[in-house]
């Protein structure tokens, strides 16, 4: 028997996980402007040289922090089609942004980086980490033939999440039992009549008379 590997380990301070705890709930409780390194240092027990040493700032702890949250995972589905894998992604991110603590956390955090460009920097790795676990939803898909090597896959998942980022966050409205599935209907058969193809579709210039040329 092949001995087993041991466990990859990250890089850090021996206190790691205490300070990006204390990181996400600092920021919970008093935004991004009132999180401060000296806070995170006392909150979770260590110097404050300690952190600077592995990060030079709030936002790149911060960056960190969100990264390796276990609660802001979203459990990456294998359900056998493209349609069912997306809707169970969006499942996942929208109980992410309204359900505390996590929706606390996310809307915080990816709402404050608009104003901060050293922010904007770190939850970059956020989303790149994400994003390179819904690869292999659109691999899959591919291999099934539902998609081509043409396809976009970023644009696909930033519609998705744009829909509910802006429905939760901006609009501040509840979303209806079944938004997940219109949002992934609509980004994977587009709008429009039933039957209708983009090629069929009169323009909305020339009307009908064009579409009957």
């Amino acid at each position: 028997m092949e001995p087993r590997a041991e466990p990859r380990k990250t890089p850090g301070p021996r206190k790691r996980r205490e300070i990006l705890d204390a990181t996400l709930e600092l920021l919970m409780e008093k935004g991004y402007e009132g999180l401060t390194i000296e806070g995170v240092a006392e909150r979770s027990g260590v110097n404050k040289t300690t952190i600077y040493r592995w990060w030079p700032s709030k936002a790149a702890v911060l960056g960190a922090a969100l990264v390796e949250s276990p609660g802001l995972d979203i459990e990456m589905p294998d359900t056998g089609s493209l349609h069912d894998d997306l809707k169970a992604l969006t499942d996942g991110l929208a109980a992410l942004l309204t359900t505390p603590p996590a929706s606390d956390i996310a809307v915080a955090a990816l709402g404050a980086a608009a104003n901060s460009p050293e922010l904007a920097a770190a939850a970059k790795d956020f989303f790149a980490d994400r994003l390179a676990r819904e690869l292999a939803i659109f691999e899959r898909a591919a291999a099934r033939g539902e998609i081509d090597a043409t396809t976009d896959q970023m644009l696909i998942m930033d519609l998705l999440a744009g829909a509910v980022w802006l429905r939760v966050v901006f609009r501040g409205l509840p979303l209806d039992e079944d938004f997940t599935e219109r949002a992934v209907s609509v980004v994977l058969k587009g709008v429009g009549r039933p039957g209708d193809s983009p090629a069929r579709r009169p323009s909305q210039r020339g009307g009908r008379a064009a579409a009957d040329r």
